[in-house]
């Protein structure tokens, strides 16, 4: 099998082994299994062994253990609480640019993010979502160890990651990110449990938008975001054909096979890496809460339906500030250039 067609089947097998395994455990987000899974495999390396899991769980637990800090500072001081998620939340996008710690720089804003939100409502709730995330990274790389000699990668030297950008660059990319994340967690503390698939939609939403020139940001967030809406909608009704564990496997693996073909360029399209990273994270926060809607006799529809204007709105205001942004950015170099050479003897 080429290197590509194996790429593609090992991380698409690995995101739906760790699905079944999540939704086979009683986990209140199950759907966050995959979603780690997906990060972890997406970089074509082999996976971690034992000492790399322990090291991984325990910055995983450190990160998310932020959020926890959160919670008393933002209870009891709310100005102070809100200025340490700021200054957080850009902390966290300069890792994920300036270190290449994607990973690490996304648990850091879901510990700021989603663990502080569920806090607010009970701390006690809050440990327990540290608990089962610690739990879901645990079944991402017991996945990743399964399916890996599978489909291994070829001998030789390891791909080295592209240099991140200068530093002046990378703080404006990450003070960008910050922007479009922040606003969305002002709004969730209103309403943490209802608010809490949409910040995992803006966080991956912001780090999408620091790779996303503003010239084509509206086909790349809205394009991905919709895209997803409508596969969504065809897996709901696959699923509906045979709604079990077995069938839920084998059509997240027909559904993460047909993305992950484009985003490794096995299947030509021209779309972004980027923009087909966002559609396989949508599809699978769409999904996940569809499914958990329908277990507890919910209108799965309706839910649908405003969970995605949800995602539209929190989709159009990351293209809006981006372009704001970028436009303001420019008009400030354009007017700061000619003063220099002005002041140039």
């Amino acid at each position: 099998m080429q290197l590509g067609a194996r790429r593609v089947f090992r991380l698409s097998l690995t995101t739906s082994v760790s699905l079944a395994v999540a939704y086979a455990m009683p986990l209140q987000m199950p759907y966050i299994a995959p979603l780690f899974a997906f990060m972890l495999t997406a970089a074509p390396q082999p996976p971690m062994g034992l000492k790399g899991l322990v090291g991984l769980l325990l910055a995983v637990g450190i990160t998310l253990g932020s959020g926890l800090v959160l919670i008393p500072i933002l209870d009891h001081y709310p100005a102070t609480g809100l200025l340490l998620a700021l200054l957080g939340l850009f902390l966290a996008n300069y890792i994920t640019l300036n270190l290449g710690k994607a990973a690490v720089g996304m648990l850091l804003t879901m510990g700021i993010t989603l663990i502080s939100m569920i806090g607010m409502l009970s701390y006690g709730l809050a440990v327990m979502l540290v608990q089962e995330l610690l739990i879901c990274v645990s079944i991402g790389v017991l996945a990743q160890w399964l399916v890996y000699p599978l489909f291994p990668e070829d001998p030789g030297p390891v791909v080295r990651p592209p240099a991140p950008p200068k530093h002046a660059h990378a703080r404006w990319l990450a003070g960008r990110a910050t922007l479009i994340v922040f606003p969305v967690f002002l709004l969730g503390l209103t309403n943490p449990t209802f608010y809490a698939p949409t910040i995992l939609k803006t966080v991956a939403l912001g780090q999408q938008a620091s790779e996303t020139d503003a010239r084509v940001a509206g086909r790349e967030l809205l394009g991905s975001t919709f895209l997803a809406g409508v596969l969504a909608i065809l897996f709901w009704f696959c699923l509906k054909l045979s709604p079990n564990l077995w069938f839920f496997f084998l059509w997240t693996l027909a559904f993460s096979t047909f993305i992950v073909a484009r985003l490794y360029a096995v299947v030509a399209t021209r779309f972004s890496p980027t923009f087909w990273q966002n559609v396989l994270i949508t599809l699978l926060i769409l999904v996940g809460p569809a499914v958990a809607d329908s277990a507890n006799g919910k209108d799965v529809y309706k839910a649908f339906f405003i969970r995605m204007s949800l995602y539209v709105a929190v989709t159009v205001y990351a293209w809006l500030a981006l372009v704001a942004l970028e436009r303001w950015r420019t008009r400030r170099l354009h007017t700061t250039i000619p003063t220099v050479h002005a002041e140039a003897p």
